[in-house]
């Protein structure tokens, strides 16, 4: 058999095989989340957020609201220059994001084992 016919043969199986993986692992709502960033993200979206006394009066302030931090908790970046140090109650991390205008945000989270707390939201 030439060369060209096998090559075919393997990039048809190779093709094929991989529509099957990811039709099978899709159907189970798997969710790959190996990066650094996404685990936090996801850990603290997991356990959901409580909301501490300064974050509540930036939500009155009217600038950011839920959907601005359930967006930012999705899409945001976590500053690990200035994160993952001990606090009482947790490790704190800093998550940036943007709010619905665009403006670039800064979520401060304490993260324990049991619960997430939003404790300052900041326009940077």
């Amino acid at each position: 058999m030439k060369f060209k016919h096998r090559l075919a043969y393997y990039l048809f199986g190779l093709t094929l095989g991989g529509f099957l993986v990811t039709m099978i692992f899709n159907k189970r709502g798997q969710d790959f989340c190996y990066l650094p960033n996404c685990r936090v993200l996801k850990n603290i979206r997991e356990k959901g957020i409580y909301i501490g006394d300064d974050a509540k009066k930036a939500l009155n302030q009217g600038w950011v609201n839920q959907k601005d931090i359930d967006n930012t908790l999705l899409y945001g970046d976590v500053n690990f220059d200035s994160s993952n140090k001990p606090v009482k109650g947790g490790k704190l991390y800093i998550i940036e994001g943007k709010n619905a205008n665009l403006e670039p945000i800064t979520l401060e989270v304490v993260n324990s084992d049991t619960k997430a707390t939003l404790v300052n939201v900041k326009k940077m």
